[in-house]
């Protein structure tokens, strides 16, 4: 993809709607118009994600937390967080980092993905494909590094 393909988001929450049992992280465009793409998550991913985008603070690292301080202490750095596309009702994502060994492009869920980096000391760009926000399902080569959505009850 190129660089107009990408879109610049942040989180702008993460939320539940009753009698919803699957959180939404909501990433919204930082330019206009400001478009929006909620992405469903489990439980457990949307808590996480919640407490890194508020800096709560955890009496004991969480999982997350803990990746975030390994990458540090071993001088990698994540210079990206892109949300591919769609397969299905699966989104997949993936990190592009730097370190030692180079720039390595690894998949991950989204929801991991956006917990990661969001614990990170510096700032990291979130980056979702265009054709997401458009409402146009992209279709990426592989399933891997995948947020399923839910089926509806």
């Amino acid at each position: 993809m190129s660089e107009e393909d990408w879109r610049l988001v942040a989180v702008a929450g993460v939320h539940l709607e009753l009698p919803g049992i699957h959180p939404e992280v909501v990433l919204e465009e930082s330019e206009e118009p400001r478009r929006q793409l909620r992405i469903p998550v489990g439980f457990a991913e949307g808590t996480a994600i919640a407490y890194a985008w508020r800096r709560v603070a955890t009496p004991r690292p969480l999982t997350h937390e803990l990746l975030a301080d390994l990458l540090d202490r071993h001088g990698a750095e994540v210079a990206a967080l892109r949300i591919t596309g769609r397969q299905g009702a699966t989104y997949v994502a993936e990190l592009d980092t730097t370190g030692p060994r180079g720039r390595q492009v690894v998949s991950c869920r989204p929801s991991d993905g956006l917990a990661l980096v969001l614990r990170r000391r510096t700032a990291t760009p979130i980056l979702v494909a265009d054709s997401l926000l458009s409402g146009d399902p992209a279709t990426p080569e592989s399933g891997r590094g995948a947020d399923t959505v839910p089926d509806p009850a």
